[in-house]
């Protein structure tokens, strides 16, 4: 089976409750269609390719006249070794968020500062700060490949959906066009809300 695969067949689903419960706060809120297979291209993204294995289970297809959004449900394999004992494969159910982007913003990388990226910062300059919007420079840590083509792309309007965002543990990458978020969170109807909420606005920036 491929690295990135649709294919979740000999995989542990998550419990019904929690899918069914998930699938129910995503549909009441957003115009959601079930599209047939799509390659994301999840290779691309370096938060996903350490693992062993990234299988799609579930794809939505967030609607909007700008452009869709989506959500995806994935299985992802993880060797784990424990101090003593032989090496085994961890699998995790976690959702992501993907949206396709007017601009390419190049590759990028952004999460929730911390203190040692702060420290960091002051030896080695590499992040990418934007002196005209210091609450978004002090929340997020933003590292790029290009600078130049970064600050163009983001916008006021895309640091706004960034800024709106409620939680803390997440990361967002960008390639090109495609943006991906999300964490190692479980499934749950909060955590995917929150995600396909900001994938959605960031549709309608397209506009």
């Amino acid at each position: 089976m491929d690295k990135f695969s649709p294919d979740a067949s000999g995989l542990t689903p998550l419990p019904a409750n929690d899918i069914e419960a998930t699938s129910r706060a995503i549909k009441d809120q957003f115009r959601i269609e079930t599209p047939g297979f799509i390659d994301f291209k999840l290779e691309q993204f370096e938060v996903l390719n350490h693992h062993r294995a990234v299988n799609i289970t579930n794809t939505f297809a967030i609607k909007n006249a700008c452009g869709d959004s989506y959500l995806l449900f994935l299985n992802v394999d993880t060797d784990h070794t424990p101090a003593k004992g032989q090496k085994t494969v961890v699998t995790e159910q976690q959702a992501w968020a993907l949206a396709y982007l007017k601009r390419d913003f190049g590759r990028v990388f952004i999460r929730t500062e911390t203190i040692i990226d702060k420290i960091r910062e002051i030896i080695f300059p590499i992040e990418l700060d934007f002196k005209e919007d210091k609450p978004f420079s002090d929340r997020y840590y933003v590292l790029t490949d290009d600078k130049h083509k970064t600050e163009q792309a983001i916008t006021l309007e895309f640091r706004t959906a960034m800024m709106a965002i409620k939680e803390t543990d997440f990361v967002v990458e960008i390639f090109e066009h495609t943006l991906i978020i999300g964490n190692r969170k479980p499934i749950t109807p909060e955590h995917t809300l929150y995600l396909a909420g900001f994938v959605a606005k960031l549709a309608e920036l397209k506009c």
